[in-house]
């Protein structure tokens, strides 16, 4: 071949011509056999490259076929032309030094290894190659023949697979079979922390935690002999490491290339740190429930079992074997399969169901008293796919709560028995109509501190008493009766209402219980004058219906409550006409959670000129009004009294009349006494009239001091006879000696008298009694 280019090649600037190598067999030139020549020139058509003859100058000196399809130039137009017509411009002053360099150390080798090669077509276009060089030593010197190839194609190929790469999901990584990173794309960047250029020509154990790397090799050389598409480490926690030092747990797939280059694995890492702490607390999820103390089981929509807990087991009898598959309606009781199809239409519509009380019944028949939870479950997409349930088996609890209501009601039955004996029964008045509400409390023990009293005082005046003992409870409820009974005892003597007031006031004082407050409102009425006193402690405005009018507050002052000390409590005369109504209540009537009292109180008038504006009945009118205040009866957090008295007819007739302290006054006042029974058609009784009245006058003329006043009052059953005085000191009524003169007329008084007393005032006193006619 030396000896066939040589003889090629005749002068340094002369281009050999392939036909000269073909045709050109004289005798003076040719040192090698022609058979030898023709052969080479067959390989070199032969050859899938371009191939590219230089001489050490650079000049081309043989090209083939390939070349010219390769480059777009005719053979003619490239022999003798320097080798850089096939490089680029910007690469063409340093191919010299390239080609110099080749020359000092010439060897079979790739051009450019590790480079990018170019080529320069006749049509000005680029494109990138691969040159193989083999050195060709000659007579005539240095040959050097170029292999050529347009790798275009791979080189596209190369790019479609890198944007493969850098789209992946995953972390790639290929590597070779020595195990050193070849390429890596901008995921694995992200996943390790490295930069591309500190990963490759890296081993693959450098992202391998240190204590996995010895076994690694063995593992990577074990593959290689029986390669395959198949996840690494199958049925192992595999773990990467981060360049900051942290593991983390991955998955890896594991793909065989076949490459040029020999073997390529591709590792596709994928971080499953969140899908380990999911399973994680799946499995915590899973421990939890099949621990769980509660029966926890779910079901289709068409209403099968699909799962069921050890603790459904244990409360219904049934296996999960048993029970998965079957109708949930195997668990209700008869009667009760329209409750689980209608609750499985509200799980169908998306629905929650929390706390639902019901019956289910065990495989041995046993009836469940059980708190059901469900809700629905959903597909990826939000479709209702079934439903779970947690019951609760609270059959001991429904027991307990029927003793503890059981235990309740008597402990309130013995708590309101005893509240209602504390506060007794007021009697029935003659001419006074009164219509009463109680309602204790609906929480705790019921009871409270709620009273009321009608006290009938004789000469026909009438006492009513309404008080509130703060707070509830048994404790209120005593000082309550206490206090009713001392109310009542003190009212009976005929005391002025400031008088007993303060005196209650005391009363609370020595009870000795810490912070305890009373109100207390205490009225008098005296029909005969057409006139009521009243003293309030602290408590609600007293309210008066009068007929024809609207209803007012009574304009009277209202004082401390009881128990505060030290207030001088204050009375007031207010005239009302016969037939007015009084209304009198408790706080828990009108007061409710962020209302405003006075608010209150102004509805709890509208209310009742609404009520008796409809009707005069006083029952009915309590009714519409508890009705109107108090709508839910069951709810209320306090005890509450309503009271409404409708004031007396004035009497059918009376006398006054002012007599001086003398001896001679008694029998003024009995001639007179005579003169108007005589009118009012009273005669039966005016002997009994005329010694009693002797008896009192006397008295009041011996012991007391004047003027004196007297007066007389009938209405349809009694007769009245009043004597005041200026003496405030009270008559005592005592046995007389057989030798004493006097001291019998008040024991005459109480013989003969239906009833009789003494009251007192800022100016004296009043003897009285009454006759029944």
């Amino acid at each position: 071949m030396r000896d066939t280019i040589t003889t090629t090649a005749t002068s340094a600037d002369d281009a050999p011509h392939p036909e000269r190598v073909h045709c050109c067999r004289s005798a003076d030139r040719a040192t090698v056999s022609g058979a030898v020549e023709e052969r080479f020139s067959e390989l070199l058509e032969a050859a899938p490259d371009a191939m590219v003859i230089v001489a050490d100058s650079g000049s081309i000196r043989l090209v083939n076929a390939q070349t010219e399809k390769l480059f777009g130039y005719t053979r003619d137009e490239l022999l003798g032309q320097p080798v850089e017509i096939l490089v680029p411009g910007r690469f063409r002053d340093q191919h010299a030094s390239h080609r110099g360099g080749y020359a000092a150390a010439h060897q079979v080798r790739p051009m450019g290894a590790g480079l990018e090669l170019h080529g320069l077509r006749k049509d000005g276009t680029e494109f990138p190659v691969e040159i193989s060089l083999s050195p060709l030593d000659t007579a005539d010197g240095l040959f050097v023949s170029a292999a050529v190839r347009d790798v275009s194609e791979r080189r596209a190929a190369e790019q479609r697979f890198r944007g493969l790469l850098e789209a992946a999901p995953d972390a790639m990584v290929i590597v070779d079979d020595s195990g050193i990173i070849r390429l890596v794309n901008a995921q694995t960047e992200a996943l390790f922390g490295y930069r591309r250029e500190e990963l490759l020509g890296r081993p693959v154990e450098y992202l391998v935690p240190h204590r996995f790397r010895a076994h690694h090799a063995s593992h990577r050389n074990s593959y290689s002999t029986n390669q395959q598409v198949r996840p690494m480490g199958a049925g192992l926690e595999l773990h990467g490491l981060r360049k900051d030092g942290t593991e983390f747990p991955v998955e890896i797939s594991l793909s065989p290339l076949e490459t040029a280059d020999g073997l390529l694995v591709s590792a596709a890492v994928r971080d499953v740190s969140e899908r380990k702490a999911a399973e994680q607390r799946i499995n915590e999820l899973a421990h939890l429930v099949e621990s769980s103390q509660d029966a926890i089981l779910s079901k289709t929509l068409d209403g099968r079992i699909a799962y069921w807990n050890s603790a459904a087991q244990r409360m219904y009898g049934y296996t999960s074997e048993e029970a998965i598959g079957q109708p949930v309606t195997m668990l209700a009781p008869p009667g009760h399969e329209d409750e689980i199809a209608a609750l499985l239409e509200r799980l169908a519509r998306g629905e929650k169901v929390e706390n639902y009380e019901t019956l289910r019944v065990t495989r041995t028949g046993r009836m469940l008293d059980v708190d059901v939870t469900l809700w629905p479950t959903r597909t990826t997409d939000g479709m209702v796919n079934g439903a779970c349930a947690i019951v609760r088996d609270i059959s001991d609890r429904k027991h307990a709560e029927a003793e503890l209501t059981a235990l309740y009601e008597q402990q309130r039955h013995i708590a309101l028995t005893l509240q209602r004996s504390l506060m007794g029964t007021p009697p029935a008045i003659p001419g006074l109509a009164t219509a009463s509400r109680y309602l204790p409390a609906t929480q705790g023990a019921g009871v409270g501190g709620d009273w009321f009293d009608l006290i009938p005082l004789g000469a026909g005046r009438v006492g009513i008493l309404m008080g509130d003992v703060m707070g509830r409870g048994l404790e209120a409820a005593a000082v309550m009766g206490q206090l009713r009974s001392a109310a009542h005892a003190l009212a009976k003597t005929g005391m002025e209402p400031r008088r007993l007031m303060q005196a209650l006031d005391s009363v609370v004082a020595d009870l000795d219980v810490p912070d305890q407050l009373v109100t207390c409102c205490y009225l008098v009425i005296a029909p005969d004058a057409g006139a009521m006193t009243v003293c309030s402690a602290g408590h609600l405005p007293a309210l008066v219906a009068t007929p024809g009018d609207s209803v007012r507050a009574l304009p009277v002052p209202v004082s401390a409550p009881l128990g505060v000390g030290g207030i001088l409590h204050q009375q007031s005369r207010v005239v009302l006409p016969p037939g007015a109504t009084l209304v009198l209540y408790t706080d828990g009537l009108i007061e409710t959670p962020g209302s405003d009292i006075e608010h209150r109180v102004a509805e709890l008038i509208t209310t009742l000129e609404g009520a008796f504006a409809a009707t005069q009945d006083l029952e009915a009118a309590a009714d519409h009004v508890l009705t109107a205040l108090l709508p839910d009866t069951e709810g209320h957090d306090d005890d509450v009294t309503l009271l409404l008295a409708r004031l007396p007819a004035a009497p059918l007739a009376s006398a006054t009349a002012d007599l001086p302290a003398a001896p001679w006054t008694v029998a003024e006042a009995r001639a007179l006494l005579t003169k108007v029974l005589t009118t009012w058609e009273c005669l039966q009784r005016c002997d009994d009239a005329r010694l009693l009245l002797s008896e009192v006058l006397t008295n009041a003329i011996q012991h007391a001091q004047g003027p004196l006043g007297l007066h007389l009052r009938r209405t349809a059953t009694e007769l009245t006879v009043e004597v005041c005085d200026q003496s405030p000191q009270l008559p005592q009524p005592r046995l007389a000696a057989d030798d004493d003169e006097s001291g019998r007329g008040l024991i005459l008084v109480d013989t003969l008298a239906d009833n009789w007393g003494v009251r007192t005032n800022d100016k004296g006193k009043t003897t009285w009694f009454t006759l029944e006619l």
